[in-house]
C-alpha cells in the first residue's frame, strides 16, 4: 500500500503541469497515508501497551540494587625472594594490565564458581527468593497454571541449586569503567540489606578464590618441581657416570692445569717438539760431516797429502790448531833457512821431513774427524728417525682420542645441562615454598556495598518509555502487514495502478432503503409497469443530493464526455463475481440517464441469472429471447417505468440455457441491437460476471463501452486482473471502473483529498 500511495502522488503530475515530489515528500505523504487507513491499530495499540506496562509497574515485585567498587591492580607484585637466591630485595614493578586480562577477571567474577561460593557461603540454597517464589511476576504464574496439568512433586537438592544459580546470575551485574582497571558490582533483590550483603559477598569471595588458587597453584607447582627436581638430579647424576665411564673405556685422561689437556695431546706436543730438535741435530751433524769432507776433497787430486796451511781452522779442533800452528812456524823456519842455507842443507831436510810428518799427522787427524762427524750424523738421523716414527704413532693415537672425545664432549655437555636445570629448578622449588607462605592478591575491594534506600526496579520511566515507544512500533508493523496483506481494491489509485484503467465513480453503500418515489397516477396505468420491489437503484431518484446520487451522475458524465469522442448509445455493466452490484448500478444508472430528456432502455442481458428481470418486471412473459427468436416484436415486451423516459426489456427464462455466449454473439442480436441504438438514446445493459461464464466477451459485437464493477473491500485483486486479462475486448472498450458499496468513513483513510471536499459547503445531505 505505501507504493500504491506513492502512485498517487505521482501520477499524472506531469500532465497537470506540477513538478514531481522529491522522494522525502513522497515518503512522508505516504506515512500519513498509512496512518490514516491505520487510523484504528495506532488508537489501539500503543494505549494498549502503556496500559500493559501500568499493569506491570503495580503488579511487578520491587527491588533494590547494591553496589560495591573493585579494583585489579596496575602492578604486579613480584614473589617474595629470600636473599640467598637474589642478593636484592623483593620490588614491585610496574606493568600495564592487558584489558583482555581484566575482562577474564569480569568473566570470573560472573562464573559459576563465585556464585556457588556466595551461596554457600550466606546459605542462599533453598531460600524463596532463589526458588523463583519471590522477586519474579511470571514463574510463579506458570507454577500455579502448570499444577492443573502436571503432579507437583518436590524439587531435588540439585534441582534447587541450579535454579538458585541461574537466578543469583541473572541478578549479578559486572560493569567496568571504559579505560580503566575499575569495576562496579551490581546485585539486585527484593530485600535491600540482602542486595548489599551479596555484593559484598561476590566481591570477598572472588578475592578469597584468587588467594586460594593461588595458594593451590604454588602447591601443585611445588609437588611437581619437587618430582622433576628428583628426576633431573638422577639424570644428571646418570650423565656425569657415563661421562667418566666413556673416558675410563677410551683411556682418556685429563693431565689437570688450566688448559685441561689430555695425555695424548700432551704427548703429541712433545713428541713433535723432540722431532723438530732431532732434525735440527742431524743437519748440524751432517753440515759438519760436509764441511770436513769438503776441507778433504779441496787438495790437489794428485797430492792427497793435506797442506797444513791451507786447512780451515773453521773446524775449531784443538789438536789440529797446534799441529798447524807447529807446521807453519817450521814453513818460516825453513824459509829462512833454505834462504840462508840452500835447499839442499841438511837442515832444511830435516825441517822437510818434521813437516811432512805433521802434515800425515793433520791429514789422519781429520779422517778421524770426518769419522766421528759421519758416527754423529748416523746417530742424529737413528734418532730423528725413531722421533718421526713415534710422532707417527701418536697422531694415530690421538685422532682416535679425538673421535672419542667428541662422544665425551656430548656426554659431558649433557651432564652439565642437566645439572644446570636441576640447579633452576631448584631455586623454582624454594621460591614456590614461599609464594605458598606470601600469597598475594591483584585485586581489592574500594567501596563496600551500602544498603540502597530507592528502589531499582520497576523503572517507572523507563517502563513507560518501552511501552509507548514499542505500542509505536508494534501498531507501524502490525498496520504495515495489514496493508500488504490486503489485496483488494480501497480507492481508485488502486485500480489506476493494478488496471490502468480509469475510476469513474465510487459509489458509498446504502444504510437505509429510500422512500418509493411518488409518481402521478397517470403514468403508473398500463400492466407492464416496472415493480419497485427493491428501491437501491431508485435512491438516486429519491435523495438527488446524496453520495450515491453524485457517483451516478459522475459515471453519467463520463459516458458523456465518451460520446462525444465516439458512439456510445449502448453501454455494458458487468463485474469479475456476482453480488457485486452491477445490476443495482445499472437500474441507477439508467434512472440517472432517464431522468433528463434522453430516452433511455435497460436490458437484462445476464441469461444465467435474470436476477434484475426478477426485480423489475416479476411478471413478464416474454422478454429478450422472444425477440431474438423473432416470437415478438421489442415494443411487445419493453416494460415502463413511473419516468416516461425509461423502458426495460426483460428476459424471461423458462429453462436453463447451456449455450447463451452464442445467442448473445449471434448475428440477430447484433442486428436487435443496431435497431435499439436507432430507437433509443442509451441502452443500458446488465450483463453477466466476467469471471464466472463467457457471455460477456460474446457482447463485444454490439456494446459500445463497458463499465466495470468491483465491490470495495471484498473483490480480489488478481481475480479483476485475470478476468480483464482473459477479455481483452472487454478491455478495449472499457469506459471505466465503479468501485462499488464503499465505506465512506473508511474511503476517507484511503484518499485523503475526499475529506477535505465531502463536509464543507457543498457537502452532501443524506
Amino acid at each position: 500500500m505505501l507504493q500504491i500511495e506513492k502512485f498517487r502522488i505521482g501520477k499524472h503530475a506531469e500532465a497537470f503541469g506540477s513538478e514531481p515530489q522529491s522522494p522525502h515528500t513522497e515518503l512522508w505523504t505516504a506515512l500519513v497515508g498509512l496512518l490514516r487507513r491505520q487510523s484504528s491499530i495506532f488508537m489501539i495499540v500503543p494505549p494498549l501497551a502503556l496500559v500493559m506496562g501500568m499493569v506491570y509497574i503495580f503488579v511487578a515485585p520491587t527491588k533494590y540494587t547494591a553496589q560495591a567498587d573493585f579494583i585489579t591492580d596496575t602492578y604486579k607484585i613480584q614473589s617474595f625472594k629470600l636473599q640467598s637466591l637474589e642478593q636484592q630485595p623483593a620490588a614491585a614493578t610496574a606493568a600495564a594490565v592487558d584489558p583482555l586480562a581484566v575482562d577474564t577477571q569480569v568473566q570470573i567474577l560472573k562464573s559459576s564458581g563465585i556464585a556457588q561460593a556466595v551461596l554457600n557461603d550466606q546459605h542462599l540454597i533453598g531460600d524463596p527468593e532463589f526458588t523463583g517464589e519471590r522477586g519474579s511476576l511470571f514463574p510463579p504464574l506458570i507454577k500455579m497454571i502448570s499444577r492443573f496439568f502436571l503432579t507437583p512433586r518436590s524439587p531435588s537438592t540439585l534441582d534447587l541449586n541450579k535454579t538458585a544459580l541461574d537466578i543469583f546470575k541473572k541478578n549479578l551485574t559486572i560493569a567496568r569503567e571504559p579505560g580503566t582497571y575499575f569495576l562496579e558490582i551490581y546485585y539486585t533483590s527484593v530485600d535491600a540489606n540482602r542486595a548489599a550483603t551479596i555484593a559484598n559477598a561476590v566481591a570477598d569471595a572472588y578475592v578469597n578464590s584468587f588467594l586460594d588458587a593461588k595458594y593451590e597453584a604454588a602447591q601443585h607447582a611445588a609437588i611437581w618441581l619437587q618430582k622433576r627436581s628428583d628426576e633431573l638430579r638422577e639424570q644428571a647424576v646418570n650423565a656425569e657416570r657415563a661421562a667418566v665411564e666413556y673416558r675410563t673405556k677410551n683411556n682418556i685422561v685429563d693431565t689437570g692445569g688450566a688448559e685441561k689437556k689430555l695425555v695424548n695431546q700432551q704427548q703429541l706436543s712433545e713428541f713433535t717438539t723432540a722431532l723438530i730438535q732431532a732434525q735440527a741435530q742431524t743437519a748440524e751433524a751432517r753440515a759438519r760431516l760436509d764441511r770436513a769432507n769438503n776441507i778433504i776433497v779441496a787438495q790437489s787430486p794428485t797430492d792427497r797429502n793435506i797442506d797444513p796451511a791451507t786447512v780451515s781452522d773453521s773446524l775449531h779442533n784443538d789438536v789440529i790448531t797446534k799441529l798447524r800452528n807447529e807446521y807453519l812456524a817450521l814453513a818460516e823456519k825453513k824459509s829462512e833457512w833454505a834462504k840462508r842455507y840452500g835447499h839442499g842443507h841438511l837442515a832444511v831436510i830435516n825441517l822437510e821431513e818434521q813437516m811432512k810428518d805433521i802434515s800425515d799427522s793433520i791429514e789422519n787427524e781429520l779422517r778421524r774427524i770426518v769419522e766421528t762427524y759421519k758416527s754423529e750424523y748416523e746417530i742424529s738421523k737413528s734418532r730423528e728417525d725413531s722421533a718421526r716414527k713415534s710422532l707417527s704413532e701418536i697422531v694415530l693415537q690421538s685422532n682416535a682420542t679425538s673421535e672419542a672425545q667428541v662422544t665425551l664432549h656430548t656426554l659431558d655437555s649433557n651432564a652439565q645441562t642437566y645439572r644446570n636445570i636441576y640447579e633452576n629448578l631448584m631455586q623454582r622449588y624454594t621460591e614456590s615454598i614461599h609464594e605458598q607462605t606470601f600469597p598475594l592478591s591483584e585485586a581489592r575491594l574500594i567501596t563496600r556495598a551500602t544498603v540502597p534506600t530507592k528502589h531499582s526496579q520497576p523503572n517507572v520511566p523507563l517502563v513507560v518509555a518501552i511501552s509507548a515507544v514499542g505500542g509505536l512500533m508494534l501498531a507501524f508493523w502490525v498496520s504495515i502487514f495489514r496493508d500488504m496483506s490486503d489485496h483488494v481494491f480501497r480507492d481508485g489509485s488502486q485500480i489506476e495502478a493494478a488496471l490502468k484503467a480509469e475510476c469513474i465513480g465510487i459509489l458509498p453503500a446504502l444504510k437505509h432503503i429510500a422512500k418509493p418515489f411518488d409518481a402521478p397516477v397517470h403514468l403508473l396505468q398500463g400492466s407492464r409497469r416496472i415493480a419497485r420491489g427493491r428501491s437501491l437503484p431508485w435512491h438516486v431518484i429519491d435523495t438527488p443530493f446524496s453520495r450515491f446520487s453524485e457517483a451516478i451522475r459522475s459515471i453519467k458524465m463520463a459516458a458523456d464526455l465518451f460520446e462525444l469522442s465516439r458512439s456510445n448509445k449502448i453501454v455494458g455493466i458487468t463485474s469479475s463475481l456476482p453480488n457485486e452490484g452491477k445490476s443495482t448500478l445499472a437500474t441507477a444508472l439508467a434512472l440517472s440517464l432517464a431522468s433528463g430528456h434522453a430516452q433511455v432502455l435497460l436490458v437484462d442481458c445476464d441469461l444465467r441469472n435474470a436476477s434484475l428481470s426478477r426485480d423489475l418486471a416479476p411478471k413478464a412473459k416474454a422478454g429478450l429471447l422472444e425477440v431474438l427468436s423473432g416470437r415478438a416484436p421489442v415494443d411487445a415486451v419493453v416494460w415502463k417505468d413511473a419516468l416516461p423516459n425509461l423502458s426495460f426489456l426483460p428476459v424471461v427464462m423458462k429453462s436453463r440455457i447451456a449455450h447463451t455466449g452464442e445467442i448473445l454473439g449471434a448475428v440477430r442480436t447484433k442486428q436487435i441491437f443496431e435497431s435499439l441504438r436507432e430507437n433509443y438514446d442509451y441502452v443500458v445493459v446488465d450483463l453477466s460476471p466476467l469471471g464466472p461464464v463467457a457471455d460477456v466477451r460474446a457482447t463485444t459485437a454490439f456494446i459500445d463501452s463497458y463499465i466495470y464493477v468491483i465491490e470495495w473491500g471484498q473483490t480480489n485483486i488478481q481475480i479483476v486482473k485475470h478476468s480483464l486479462k482473459s477479455a481483452g475486448g472487454v478491455y478495449e472498450k472499457l469506459l471505466g471502473v465503479a468501485l462499488n458499496k464503499a465505506n465512506e468513513s473508511w474511503l476517507q483513510r484511503f484518499e485523503i483529498y475526499r475529506g477535505q471536499y465531502r463536509n464543507g459547503e457543498y457537502g452532501y445531505v443524506e
